[in-house]
């Protein structure tokens, strides 16, 4: 039948990939989430354990069909119902009839002796169901037999948004149904079927593969498909005057959904139980290949991460333009384990502890109570940590409300405000004249009215997207080449996603009032400024406390307090620099006996190489 990304052109393309992948020939089963009419659950069926789902009734019902067709025998039946159907001369004036046919209604999506002739098939079919001469899958494949032979003489351009005003030739033809089966053995006699969002069962579905085949454009689905919606599901109802349209709010997909999809990408991806992720992408779709890639990286074994191109020829009405480039990415990769997934802030935080977050986790305690982010800046540790309350701080006022504001302002709300300020004020990467005036409209504004997404905007647009305040506490990093980009928008989405799911709380205030509030139970993290690096958030000049030697000391004095009280505490330092060394704090360790765990050399943004280590004071078996 004719279906919008219908994957027939490209199954064996798409079953080489499998093979390219070695993922054949093995046990697993496969998840098609966005089944459509089943292309690919279809070819996949003699080889795995399948799973199938769709939103649309019609279409989880019509791939179920597909699947099981070699199974049906009609035996209870008695007779080939086919044959039977097609050789009776009864006629049904129902629901079809009465509202898509140009008798009654005047809409012109089947001839009258056609509408009649589908009221009494799915009548037939549903009577024979309920009488139980037929089961569920033989009810499913007549089903689907019926939904292809509406298919064949529908009077439309190949989808039912609307009818044509003149009668196509294949309109006049006499509705036949026809035998679908082809014949090849599905492993298993029923298939795990859904009707629902992939949003709303992700996590509750195993399986081995997903294979993810979204829609691209904004086209809904229950929108142009609604007629077969309704002859599935047989409820009669209210529709629409011009064309006949049930309701689509039910059947709607934010997967069709600029940003809304981005948004659903990533928890799909980071929810599925699947091993292996495949998703089907054209070119022209509303997410970039850029974005996929860092979404499918962010939770996937990134050696294996792949993406196949494959030309199609895309499905035409009589509207379509030509377009020869038109692409298929296939994107593949092995998941990795959730343990071993590091979230990432969107802001670009000098300091940032990303690339050590795997080793910070390592090293902590195996059991503890709220964890505290002392020195917070942009949250790449606390982010990281599961299953506990998380305290963020940070003295910087601008930055804590940034990171609150990402925890309570919906996602897609808060990409939609960043790209109205990019509009509103022209941003782009290098404009220096539309960067200044959106700088200079922040800092101007009262107290009141700084909106700390204005804020963020405008940081994506800064030399090096650093955070600079002068004493009066104006935003004042110059230019830069940078911009809010997809890997930004990967960031900010999965960020976003995270620091929702967990219960957090965020102060600005002097640490030491902070740490006055832990428990013996709790857990303190502390990645302060180091003596023998300065960065721009910390060299005293920028309206906010600097640190030199006297607060190192304070440090040191807040964290022997932590010790004797019991509560366990890691800090991040830098000891070693340019070839200089902070003997206070070694000093220091060997004195209290606290333990020093060397990590990895780390580039800064400058390029500068640092030496960061933690230091704690328990043993962490």
């Amino acid at each position: 039948m004719r279906y919008l990304g219908n994957k027939e052109s490209i199954i064996d393309e798409i079953q080489l990939f499998f093979r390219e992948k070695k993922l054949l020939n093995k046990k697993y089963k496969f998840f098609d989430a966005f089944c459509g009419t089943g292309s690919v659950a279809n070819a996949f069926k003699d080889t795995f354990d399948i799973v199938i789902n769709d939103n649309l009734k019609w279409a989880e019902l019509y791939t179920n069909g597909r699947l099981v067709s070699s199974n049906c025998k009609f035996k209870n039946l008695g007779f080939n119902p086919i044959d039977y159907l097609n050789s009776s001369d009864n006629k049904r004036k129902g629901f079809i009839y009465n509202n898509y046919a140009p008798e009654i209604s005047n809409r012109m999506y089947f001839t009258p002796e056609n509408a009649m002739r589908i009221d009494y098939f799915r009548y037939q079919i549903e009577q024979w169901k309920i009488q139980r001469k037929i089961d569920d899958n033989e009810y499913s494949y007549l089903i689907t037999c019926l939904i292809n032979a509406v298919s064949d003489v529908s009077n439309t351009a190949g989808v039912y948004g609307a009818f044509l005003k003149k009668w196509d030739s294949r309109a006049l033809k006499p509705i036949v149904l026809s035998d679908m089966k082809d014949n090849i053995k599905i492993k298993k006699e029923f298939v795990e079927r859904y009707n629902s969002k992939l949003e709303d069962i992700i996590e509750n579905i195993e399986c081995d593969i997903i294979y993810l085949d979204p829609p691209y454009t904004q086209n809904q689905y229950g929108t142009q498909y609604h007629l077969l919606e309704t002859l599935v599901l047989d409820d009669n109802p209210e529709i629409s005057e011009i064309t006949g349209s049930r309701k689509t709010a039910p059947m709607r997909s934010d997967w069709s959904k600029e940003y809304k999809v981005n948004i659903l990408l990533d928890k799909i991806i980071s929810k599925t139980k699947a091993k292996y992720i495949v998703l089907s992408y054209s070119n022209h779709g509303l997410m970039s290949k850029e974005f996929i890639e860092a979404c499918f990286k962010r939770y996937g074994i990134e050696s294996t991460y792949s993406c196949k191109k494959i030309r199609y020829k895309k499905y035409e009405n009589w509207k379509s333009t030509n377009d020869k480039d038109n692409y298929e990415y296939l994107f593949f990769i092995e998941k990795k384990p959730e343990n071993q997934v590091v979230y990432e802030s969107p802001l670009n935080y000098i300091g940032s502890k990303t690339k050590l977050v795997n080793d910070i986790k390592k090293y902590l305690p195996n059991e503890y109570g709220d964890f505290y982010d002392i020195f917070g800046g942009g949250f790449n540790v606390g982010i990281n940590v599961k299953n506990h309350n998380v305290i963020y701080n940070d003295i910087n006022h601008f930055v804590k409300e940034i990171i609150e504001s990402i925890d309570n302002k919906d996602t897609y709300l808060f990409i939609k405000e960043v790209k109205k300020y990019i509009y509103q004020f022209g941003l782009e990467k290098g404009n220096k004249e539309a960067y200044l005036k959106a700088r200079n409209y922040y800092n101007h504004s009262t107290k009141s009215k700084k909106n700390p997404i204005l804020l963020f905007t405008i940081i994506m647009y800064g030399f090096q997207q650093q955070i600079r305040f002068n004493s009066s506490h104006e935003f004042n990093n110059p230019a830069g080449v940078r911009w809010f980009n997809e890997k930004i928008l990967e960031k900010l989405i999965s960020f976003s996603r995270v620091i929702k799911e967990e219960c957090n709380l965020y102060y600005s205030k002097d640490y030491i009032k902070v740490i006055d509030n832990v428990k013996e139970n709790d857990f303190v993290y502390l990645d302060p400024p180091y003596m023998l690096t300065t960065g721009s958030y910390n060299d005293g000049k920028r309206g906010f406390n600097g640190w030199n030697l006297e607060l190192e000391e304070q440090l040191i004095t807040q964290l022997n307090k932590l010790n004797n009280n019991k509560i366990k505490f890691m800090l991040s330092y830098v000891i070693e620099h340019k070839s200089k060394t902070n003997s206070k704090i070694t000093n220091w360790v060997k004195e209290n006996n606290y333990r020093i765990i060397e990590l990895e050399k780390i580039r800064g943004i400058s390029g500068s190489i640092r030496k960061e280590v933690l230091i704690i004071n328990y043993e962490k078996l």
